[in-house]
This record gives structure tokens, sequence and C-alpha cells, in this order.
């Protein structure tokens, strides 16, 4: 069986580095980006499963790389699960209408996210 491709993507080395190395302890193929266009690039190039993204980054934040990359039809089913501080109801009401098929809040819940990639 193939694992599982997710692309992680934050601005903040820390946060990139727990949630990868929480994905990676479960067996999952994880590759990174710094910020916005870095993810739209690699999603289109990597095609991968899902995409943990952070959602205040520079160059593009989080909310229009979603939107982004479910308007193009080569990343449009790839799953996108917003991972970030905004914690507001309309931060997360705005999120799911971009496209996200998930939104978490940090700090992150190692078990709630493994739950969410599942």
């Amino acid at each position: 069986m193939l694992r599982k491709s997710i692309l992680v993507v934050d601005d903040s080395p820390t946060e990139r580095r727990m949630v990868s190395t929480t994905l990676r302890q479960k067996g999952y193929q994880v590759t990174t980006a710094e910020d916005g266009e870095e993810a739209i690039s690699k999603a289109k190039d990597d095609k991968p499963d899902l995409i943990v993204l952070d959602v205040v980054m520079p160059k593009k934040n989080g909310f229009q790389v979603c939107r982004k990359l479910k308007m193009t039809p080569a990343t449009k089913d790839i799953k996108i699960v917003l991972l970030t501080s905004k914690d507001q109801e309309t931060d997360k009401f705005w999120g799911m209408r971009q496209g996200a098929d998930a939104y978490l809040t940090k700090p992150l819940d190692g078990s709630m996210l493994l739950d969410t990639v599942a």
C-alpha cells in the first residue's frame, strides 16, 4: 500500500517541524513549503494526497492558497486542512468557504491532526 503524501505549509520552521514529525511518525510521506507561493508550486508539481496549510503567511495567505488550488483543475481534488491560530467562527467560515476540507486551530493537538488526515 502506498503511503499517503502530505504537504505541510507553514512560515514557522518550528510549526513545520512539529507537524511534519507528528505525521512522519505515523508513516506519512511528508514534504514542506514555507509560504503560499511555494505551496501552490509544490501542489501542482507533486500532487500530494493532502495539504496541511497555515493561514497567516507572507506572500499568499492560506485562504488565498486554498481558493487558488480549489479553482485549478489539476489540484482541485487535493484535500486541504487549514491549521491556524485564527480561532474565530468567521475565520473558520471563510476557510471552509474557500474550499478547505477541515479547519484546525493551534496549538497543535497531534491526535486531532492525525484523526483529521487519516
